[in-house]
């Protein structure tokens, strides 16, 4: 039940108030993510959207020199938090088609939990006295890998942990009563009315020592040293000196080149690589206009054009049979990341990969670069969305989804506040019963608030990137799609 422990962990962070705090996504995380744990990212293909953050398995600790005492004071809080949702629903329909039916449906559902929680910190002079310590000789080939493909890394610095286990609770009832009229023939009308209740509920016992939410810092290595950035501004470039030291064993190797016009080139721009900052800040300018969006969805849209039936039936079918699982998801982004593509995937994943191999123009065709562009997109969305694209896939509504959703973007994109707006009944229409509940479910998760009987809600800046991951996935799926 990934919403449940989800949207907890969100309510959480929100009642902290702490900007800094990032709920953990998915069980499977809490138990993976620890203070010093080492957590990967890179940047997006696109500029509307981020990557998720990777919990790996390794800690900073593990790739440092080994030392007997680890420098460690933690600071920690204990706090309890309780709350309760509730919300209630009413629709109303009629029918006439051989019977005359007028239903009218309640829903009513409850949410809640009692959290007993500490925030356990790691203050500044642990990292001072951690960072004497120089990072292992020979390099571990888990950095060696990050530098390679040019991997941000992070560590955890303070956690958000269970102390006793918790029970997570989900009540909800629909109440249903209507009075029907069947027209069994001219010469006689039979008239009934009823009712009845369905309740439901959900639980889910997350264990004591579980992590609900975290901060991690950026590091910065540079030869055997290692630096961690305590400013949560503009992002840095993990190995900055990744290109000065190709060029360095390059020239140390090759001795004999160094005389010719070749050598002189490498010494040349070796030497004016020395001289470059190691870290910079690269501001990109606000991109608060709707059409680069459209122009960057446009440009994947095409690619898809020119592929083959064959080959966009293979991508489409092997993505729908993934969503659900993120690590297959992410095992295939991984692999197609790299230059040039090597390695095997199992499953879905390697179904498409061997695809992609079959055709050896797969680097300038636009194909490979196309569905690392689609899995970005939908690795930047969360596990309940991917739980609820798969049905929009089955059932053929990625056209109607994605009309609504530009309907949402083009008029606010520019918006850096929260404006009220109103669904146009025209986008609202072809989807109807659970069509339109799956689609506003999938605009809830990008953090809008919506309601099944109103077509109203509220522009909120934190759904802008959400909100162009799914537009981008939307585009690019029923492109695939398309015969």
């Amino acid at each position: 039940m990934p919403s449940m422990f989800e949207k907890t962990a969100r309510k959480l962070v929100k009642e902290i108030g702490d900007k800094d705090l990032r709920p953990v996504t998915g069980v499977m995380n809490a138990n993976k993510i620890r203070r010093f744990s080492l957590i990967r990212r890179k940047k997006a293909r696109s500029m509307f959207w981020q990557l998720p953050d990777v919990p790996v398995d390794i800690s900073l600790l593990d790739i440092l020199e080994p030392s007997v005492v680890v420098p460690d004071a933690a600071v920690e809080v204990t706090a309890l938090f309780s709350y309760t949702v509730g919300w209630s629903q009413h629709a109303g329909a009629s029918v006439n088609a051989g019977a005359d039916a007028s239903v009218s449906e309640e829903t009513t559902a409850c949410q809640g939990s009692s959290l007993d929680y500490k925030i356990v910190s790691t203050p500044y002079e642990t990292w001072t006295d951690l960072q004497k310590w120089k990072v292992m000789d020979p390099e571990p080939s888990f950095l060696k890998q990050c530098r390679r493909t040019e991997m941000n890394l992070y560590v955890v610095t303070d956690i958000v942990e269970l102390r006793e286990s918790c029970v997570l609770e989900d009540h909800s009832g629909v109440n249903v009563s209507g009075k029907f009229l069947f027209k069994r023939n001219p010469l006689f009308k039979v008239e009934g009315g009823g009712g009845a209740l369905k309740v439901s509920k959900k639980t889910h016992t997350v264990p004591e020592g579980s992590v609900l939410a975290y901060k991690r810092k950026q590091l910065v290595f540079l030869g055997n040293s290692w630096d961690i950035l305590h400013s949560a501004e503009d992002e840095e470039k993990t190995f900055p000196g990744a290109l000065f030291g190709r060029f360095s064993k390059e020239r140390k190797g090759e001795s004999a080149e160094s005389n010719s016009w070749v050598g002189n080139l490498i010494s040349l721009l070796g030497s004016r690589v020395c001289f470059i900052e190691p870290i910079q800040r690269i501001q990109e300018p606000p991109l608060t206009d709707f059409k680069h969006l459209q122009q960057e969805v446009s440009r994947e849209v095409s690619i898809v054009g020119q592929l083959s039936k064959d080959f966009k039936d293979v991508v489409f079918s092997n993505i729908l049979d993934m969503l659900g699982d993120r690590e297959p998801l992410q095992d295939l982004l991984d692999t197609l990341a790299q230059e040039p593509l090597q390695g095997h995937l199992d499953g879905p994943g390697g179904t498409i990969l061997n695809e992609l191999q079959k055709d050896p123009s797969y680097a300038w065709n636009g194909s490979q670069h196309l569905i690392l562009y689609l899995l970005e997109a939908i690795m930047a969305l969360s596990d309940m969305q991917h739980c609820l694209l798969a049905p929009s896939m089955e059932k053929k509504i990625l056209s109607q989804q994605r009309d609504l959703v530009r309907s949402i973007l083009e008029p606010n994109f520019k918006y850096p506040w929260s404006i009220p707006f109103t669904l146009k009944p025209e986008f609202l229409a072809p989807l109807q019963g659970d069509d339109l509940a799956i689609t506003y479910d999938l605009l809830e998760e990008c953090g809008l608030k919506m309601e099944l009987h109103s077509p109203r809600s509220t522009w909120d800046l934190g759904a802008k990137k959400p909100l162009s991951a799914l537009y981008g996935a939307l585009c690019v799926l029923q492109q695939l799609a398309e015969a």
